[in-house]
Parts: structure tokens; C-alpha cells; sequence
């Protein structure tokens, strides 16, 4: 295996590493920064976050936004809260235990330092959101309200009711837009980045479709940040949002930006069940739910009774047997796979047995309905609406799906990507969730990236950097958007007679089947010819209706699914190469009584895959883990 990556992790104590590197990076002076130029990609929490902080230092910050708003990323759909070690409720909580837990909930697979310094600015971001103004739920005496979530056995995730990931993405929005105000910040909206440029080995650049008129353009800077989110919709069925792509990434990778950890994918175990072939969206219901709600199938096989008329005696609470410690927060990964489990046995609920119950009985029984509103209100709503069930009075019905990517393009403890100049923020990189993220974890990543780690390590980069003044003419523009034009014109060129979605969901389909809750090694092979196979008469036969100089949704699509039939490919080979079982990436020939089998011996690593050109095989990358604090052991949450 090759080995190029040097992930900069700061010597001394890990409690220190953090405060002692930032003293020693260098400095940008106040007038300086104004003669700085950054472009930042994607506009949800990291990108929104790190915009602001960027722009309030008095740098000349580029956003670009593939929505008609900001207020439209994939952050708002966020639902039940953002961890903290604030140790509010006096339960035992602190930065070692929040670091602790979620190295541990990663299955061992994530860098110690990034881990402690994620940990060790959570409470930093509260104070800040709540600064802003982000209406986090309180308790009756004025202090800020917490509730559990899966993988801890404390009190840790703030939220507002259901609506959390929107609630802090309007804080950040409304300090990135006051820097809109002062001229510090120009928002670009309805772009998509099709390309990353790379002058004198750096990221200077990126080229940019107008999505309303079909424009290619050419922006220049002097550091890039992606901040564009992970890529779940490579299953088609997915939480995500329907415009989740992995395009930025995936386009910066194939200039250099190695891809790390592409097979741990995140399916989380509270979603809405599968309804139809014609549905295009799952919707998620927040693990939050999990703390109220207890989950159970009959435990006969094929007990088609509604779920009120099954007594108690009848019933199997099967996280609760299984995991007496943790119970109903038991991570998702193991959440997850006990429901696969438990509706292979012919104990699944629902027309399709592809199903299994959360209840709120007793919770309703001992708090009140009101109480329940109070905490789920819009959740339970949502449901409702979708299903025209009241979980007020039967079990909400739910199923694992695909929804966060632990994996993404590979950083350094800087956030900076194998291409100089070119940093990953938020779910766009791979570096604080291991092979399993633990909920509520998501909003605390991207927000510590944007507000409290990129200000610090780009200000480093750029004071320690010579940077020559680029332009749009010169020549690598020329050639990066000549290459994205060609691109266009190819796709529009192919007058093929199968639609973008039916790729779309056939991709997700053999990715669902092969390299999904379960893989195995005939699986992944066979995913391996399907794939290529599948790729090749997308460039054959696709059909795209339309102009490419023009609004024209078909071609935006077109492009994110050429791209997800390459990824898919490379998360198929990683998961391969990859003998054992972590977190989400569950090898079913590596378990010891249906729980992941490591091997550290082997696999105490993370795979970083170079591009080296297009229908050649990627070269695999090892940055070998090392555990000093948090020490390797089997995870248990029994």
C-alpha cells in the first residue's frame, strides 16, 4: 500500500494540542486579510459558518449556492438537537467523556485529535448560537434544556423542539448575510461548482455552472472551502434532500483531493418505511425520538394484528434485551442492523414486513400527551401527514435508511485536503466520526469547523504561503472550463432513450443491495461488474431533453449521477479491501453474534484513495491510527 499522508497532528498532550497550535500559526495582520481573497462552496451550516467568521475577520469571501437561499441547504433538515459538554444536567458529562464517547461510537476508526478538539469547542458554539439568538428549548427555571441521544448515557444534545438544524442555520445565515451587508461576503446564488483549478500545485479557483442560464463561469481566490455535505443520494432512496450531490467533492478529487473512508455510509435506524418504486425521498424521524419512544416487533413471526391489540406479554423491546446498558439510545449502527435483524426473522411489521414499531404508550402514559407535544409536536405532524397515522394513538412505524457519509475527501488536522490551499469542511470531509456517527454530532462538526478551526488554519495557510496574483485568463482557467464545456456537451450530445432516474435508480438499487446494511464479498464483486456495466450505458443511452444554455434540471442531474456511478464504484472497492466490520461498514463474513468483528491489527487505518485518471485504478492510501487516550477495545453498549 501507499503511504503519502502526513495528517499534521500537533505533539504533547492531547488536552493542549489544540491551544498550543493555534499560538504557533501564523498570523494574517487586520490589513492583510483584506488583500486575502476565499472562496467558499456550499452554504449551510460549515459553509455558512465559516463565511461569516471569514468575512468578520475582514477577508474577501466568495459564497457560492446552488439554491435560490441559503435558507435551502440540506442543514435545515436537522432535526433533533447539537451536542455539547456543557455538563448542564450534572450527570457526569465533560469534554473527555463527549471525546470518549464519540471515538468509541466511531468503532475506533477516527483521528484522536480532531475528535478532542471537536469535543473541546462544542460548548464554545452553544454560548455563540444562543448569542445569536437560536431558540433552544428551556427548562422552567430559564437554563437550557437537554435530552440524550444514541451512544451516550448522558444529557448532552441541545434542540429546539424538532426543528433544530433549521433553528441554527438561520443563525448562521443571518451573520453570513450581515457580512453580505458590510461587503465582506458576495453570495453567488444558483451555481453549482463543476470544477476545482489548480495553479502552480494549489487551489486557486473553481469553475461554476449558472444553473438558471446555463453560463459557464471562472472565479479566482487565493484558498478554497468546500463545505458541500455527503453523498447518501449515491442510494437514489436516501434522507437527503434531492439536490445532495457529491459533485464538488468528487470533481476536487479527481484533481488531486485524495477520498478517504468512501464505504462508511450512516444508515440510520428512525426513518419512514419504503412506500412505493415511484417514491424519490425518505424522510427522516429523529433518534430524539428514541428517548420517549421504545422500540419493538411481535414476537411471532408474522403477526399481522394491529400493533394496540398486541399485549405486552407479546411483544419483543428488542434494544432493551439486547443492550440493557443503553436500551432504545443504543447507537445507530447497532440500532439499525437489530431492525434488518429482526424483520429477516419474519418479525417485521408493516404491508411489506420491511418495518418495525416505535411507541410512545408509556411515555404519554407517565408525562401527558401535552408533554409529548412539547418535545415532538412537529415531528409527530410530520408523520401524520405522511402516513395519516396519529402516533398520539398507535406505534410510529420505522425503518433503517441510508442517510450521513462518515467518509469524504481526506484533511489534514488544518482541514486541509492533499491539494494545497483547498480545505473540507463539515460532512464533505471524513475527519471526526470514525466509522459511525453518533447523533446530534453532525451540527457540532459543521459548526466547529466553520466558526471555530478554518478562521485559524486558513489565516496559517495564508501567512505562511506565497501566493502569486491569479486571474481568470490564465491559462489552468482556460483549460479546467474548456474540460467542464466538453463535459456539457458530451452529456447533451448522447440523444439515448432511458431517463437520468432510471440510472439513477438502478445505481441505487445495487448499491442498497451489495453495499448496503450488509455487505459481503460475492456482493461487492458482483456490485463491481454491475457498476461499470451500468456506467457505460448511462454514456450510451442517457437522454436529456432541453439546452444546455438554459435552466435545464435534467443536465444538473446528469451530472451529479455520472459522478455518483464513479463513487459508487470506489465505495464498492473500499469496502472490499476493507476485511472487517466498523461502525456502518458491517461485513457480514466479520461479526461475532451479529455484532462488527475489527481487526485492528490490520485495519487500524484510514484508506485515502488518489485519482489517477479516468479508467484507471485508484491507488490506496494508508494513515495508520494510533489510540493513547481513548484505548482499543470491543465496543460493547450491553
Amino acid at each position: 500500500m501507499a503511504n503519502k499522508l502526513d495528517s499534521k497532528i500537533p505533539s504533547g498532550p492531547i488536552e493542549s494540542k489544540w491551544k498550543n497550535t493555534k499560538f504557533g500559526y501564523k498570523l494574517v495582520n487586520p490589513a492583510n486579510k483584506r488583500k486575502h481573497s476565499v472562496i467558499v462552496v456550499g452554504a449551510g451550516l460549515a459553509g455558512a459558518s465559516a463565511a461569516a467568521s471569514l468575512g468578520e475577520l475582514g477577508y474577501k469571501v466568495k459564497v457560492f449556492c446552488q439554491h435560490e437561499s441559503p435558507r435551502r441547504a440540506h442543514s435545515v433538515a436537522a432535526q433533533g438537537g447539537i451536542n455539547a459538554a456543557k455538563n448542564y444536567q450534572n450527570d457526569g458529562d465533560s469534554v473527555y467523556r463527549l471525546f470518549y464517547d464519540t471515538v468509541k461510537g466511531g468503532d475506533f476508526r477516527a483521528r484522536e485529535a480532531n475528535v478532542y478538539r471537536l469535543a473541546e469547542v462544542s460548548a464554545n458554539i452553544i454560548d455563540q448560537m444562543v448569542a445569536q439568538g437560536v431558540p433552544f428549548a428551556r427548562e422552567y427555571g430559564g437554563t437550557l434544556a437537554n435530552r440524550s441521544f444514541g451512544g451516550a448515557q448522558v444529557s448532552r444534545t441541545f434542540y429546539a423542539r424538532g426543528q433544530t438544524g433549521q433553528q441554527l442555520l438561520l443563525g448562521a445565515y443571518s451573520e453570513m448575510m450581515r457580512q453580505v451587508d458590510a461587503g465582506n461576503v458576495e453570495l453567488r446564488y444558483r451555481r453549482e461548482m463543476l470544477d476545482l483549478v489548480i495553479v502552480d500545485g494549489k487551489a486557486r479557483g473553481i469553475i461554476v455552472r449558472n444553473l438558471l442560464t446555463g453560463e459557464i463561469e471562472s472565479h479566482e481566490a487565493d484558498a478554497v472551502v468546500l463545505a458541500t455535505g455527503g453523498y447518501s443520494n449515491v442510494f437514489f432512496l436516501s434522507t437527503n434532500a434531492m439536490n445532495c450531490s457529491a459533485t464538488a467533492a468528487w470533481r476536487a478529487h479527481k484533481r488531486g483531493a485524495y477520498f478517504a473512508n468512501p464505504c462508511y455510509t450512516q444508515i440510520h435506524p428512525t426513518c419512514i418505511p419504503v412506500h412505493g418504486e415511484n417514491q424519490s425521498k425518505l424522510t427522516l424521524m429523529s433518534e430524539s425520538l428514541r428517548n420517549d419512544g421504545r422500540v419493538w416487533v411481535p414476537k411471532a413471526v408474522g403477526d399481522k394484528r394491529h400493533p394496540n391489540e398486541i399485549p405486552e406479554s407479546e411483544r419483543d423491546y428488542y434494544l432493551e434485551r439486547v443492550y440493557p446498558s443503553f436500551g432504545n439510545l443504543a447507537p445507530r449502527d447497532v440500532a439499525s442492523r437489530q431492525a434488518k435483524y429482526r424483520c429477516d426473522e419474519g418479525r417485521g411489521v408493516n404491508e411489506t414486513g420491511k418495518a418495525v414499531y416505535l411507541d410512545f404508550a408509556d411515555a404519554i402514559k407517565r408525562l401527558g400527551e401535552d408533554k409529548i407535544s412539547e418535545r415532538y409536536g412537529n415531528l409527530f405532524e410530520m408523520y401524520d401527514k405522511i402516513t395519516g397515522d396519529n402516533p398520539y394513538k398507535m406505534p410510529m412505524r420505522i425503518y433503517p435508511a441510508p442517510h450521513y457519509t462518515m467518509g469524504g475527501l481526506w484533511v489534514d488536522y488544518n482541514l486541509e485536503s492533499t491539494v494545497p490551499g483547498l480545505f473540507v469542511a463539515g460532512e464533505a470531509n471524513f475527519s471526526d466520526h470514525g466509522a459511525n456517527r453518533l447523533g446530534a454530532s453532525a451540527l457540532m462538526q459543521g459548526l466547529a469547523d466553520g466558526y471555530f478551526v478554518l478562521p485559524y488554519t486558513i489565516g496559517n495557510y495564508l501567512g505562511g504561503t506565497k501566493l502569486e496574483k491569479v486571474s481568470t485568463s490564465n491559462d489552468a482557467f482556460k483549460a479546467a472550463e474548456d474540460s467542464v464545456k466538453n463535459d456539457v456537451s458530451k452529456l447533451m450530445g448522447i440523444k439515448g432513450s432511458r431517463t437520468v432516474d432510471s440510472f439513477h435508480k438502478e445505481l441505487g438499487h445495487i448499491m442498497w443491495e451489495y453495499c448496503g446494511m450488509g455487505r459481503n464479498e460475492q456482493g461487492l464483486k458482483k456490485a463491481l461488474e454491475l457498476i461499470p456495466k451500468l456506467r457505460e450505458e448511462f454514456w450510451h443511452n442517457v437522454r436529456l431533453p432541453g439546452d444546455a444554455n438554459y435552466l435545464n434540471v435534467e443536465l444538473e442531474k446528469a451530472g451529479r449521477v455520472a459522478d455518483f456511478l464513479e463513487l459508487g464504484e470506489l465505495m464498492c472497492r473500499d469496502a472490499l479491501e476493507r476485511k472487517e466490520s466498523c461502525g456502518g461498514h458491517f461485513r457480514e463474513e466479520y461479526q461475532v453474534d451479529g455484532e462488527a468483528k475489527r481487526d485492528d491489527e490490520k485495519f487500524c487505518h484510514v484508506a485515502a484513495w488518489e485519482y489517477t485518471g479516468e479508467n484507471k485504478a485508484e491507488v490506496r492510501h494508508q494513515e495508520e491510527l494510533t489510540f493513547e487516550n481513548v484505548h482499543l477495545a470491543t465496543r460493547s453498549y450491553k
